[in-house]
């Protein structure tokens, strides 16, 4: 299957009730596969909104009421969605939002990339908050961490974003499903369905008094400490005897296991770091493998973001490179390894 496709599969495996979306490239066939396949469903919706404003703010209406919701986009669209997540977020419900991302800034172009880190991992949206971000390499990949967000978004009352791009979402590979959707979704304790034999419940964002707002605000706070000590994780290759850690995520990681695996036949000790979950980021692995090694090399699909959480999590303790290719151009195997290569030979590393 696709990528889009996958997404789509595995979230109506995963219990999802109501996709609300806009149409977008390079994310379409989600919406597409949601269209036809959602409504096998018994109460399930999907509604094509009338804008992204709108399809967040479905997302969260249906929140409220306490189904499993979805929205997808790709880049200009997901900052349309911005202000409908800080809102999700500031009311503690749940929700899924993919991002399928684009070259940018502005409109940019429909080629896959990677400049919309900083936007998925510092929130986005204006407040003190923050989203469970997740970078899937492969449509495998995509499948089950879609299944793994919305048991995420449940477990803490947080929107989770699933950060992919437009060449995970086009590319097309073997998948396995590994659950199948319960018959019947548990409804949240929590959920808006009427208040009949019960006092009434009210959800808003908004007070008056500052107090309350801080109070609120340190309760999500250590929600945030609880999801760093139980939900980081990455993925490593070939770092046991390294010199050289390279850290990339996503699809830039997929590139740049080839030329790890091209370095290692040339000789050179070379392993990779992939943070799977982007917030909470890997911190303490990356500060793990500078015990072995000072030097890192950062490689993304735009002008430099995720090295910031490198170097914050190095404190200092290692030789910080990076290398970058922005605006949806698609690097090489072997443009990585020259990289790679000169790095290591300048370094004295051989």
């Amino acid at each position: 299957m696709t990528g889009n496709s996958a997404v789509g599969e595995a979230a109506i495996r995963a219990g999802c009730q109501g996709y609300f979306g806009y149409p977008i490239t390079p994310q379409n066939e989600l919406t597409e596969y949601m269209a036809a396949h959602l409504s096998r469903r018994r109460g399930c919706s999907f509604v094509q909104a009338e804008s992204e404003i709108a399809a967040i703010n479905m997302v969260y209406g249906a929140s409220l009421a306490g189904v499993r919701a979805m929205t997808s986009s790709s880049s200009p669209g997901i900052s349309l969605k911005q202000e409908g997540i800080s809102y999700l977020a500031a009311c503690e419900l749940p929700a899924v939002i993919v991002n399928m991302s684009r070259g940018g800034p502005g409109l940019g172009s429909i080629s896959a990339a990677q400049s919309d880190y900083f936007q998925a991992t510092r929130g986005g949206g204006h407040g003190d908050y923050r989203c469970i971000v997740l970078a899937p390499s492969s449509v495998q990949e995509l499948a089950d961490l879609t299944h793994r967000a919305f048991d995420l978004a449940d477990r803490y009352q947080i929107p989770v974003i699933i950060l992919g791009d437009g060449m995970l979402g086009q590319m097309m590979e073997p998948v396995e499903f590994k659950h199948e959707a319960p018959e019947e979704p548990p409804v949240r304790s929590n959920a808006l369905r009427g208040a009949k034999g019960r006092p009434s419940r009210i959800i808003k964002t908004f007070t008056s008094k500052p107090t309350e707002l801080e109070e609120l605000n340190w309760s999500l706070f250590r929600r945030y400490q609880l999801i760093k000590k139980e939900e980081t994780t990455c993925e490593t290759f070939l770092v046991e005897d390294a010199e050289l850690i390279v850290v990339a995520f996503g699809i830039a990681a997929r590139i740049a296991k080839g030329a790890i695996k091209n370095a290692r036949t040339a000789g050179l000790r070379v392993g990779m770091l992939r943070p799977v979950t982007l917030w909470p980021f890997p911190a303490e692995a990356v500060r793990e493998f500078a015990k072995r090694t000072k030097y890192f090399l950062v490689f993304e699909m735009n002008m430099g973001q995720m090295v910031e959480d490198v170097r914050l999590a190095l404190e200092g303790k290692g030789e910080v490179f990076f290398y970058g290719r922005p605006g949806g151009v698609i690097p090489t195997p072997s443009e990585v390894l020259r990289v790679i290569s000169r790095h290591y030979y300048q370094e004295g590393l051989r």
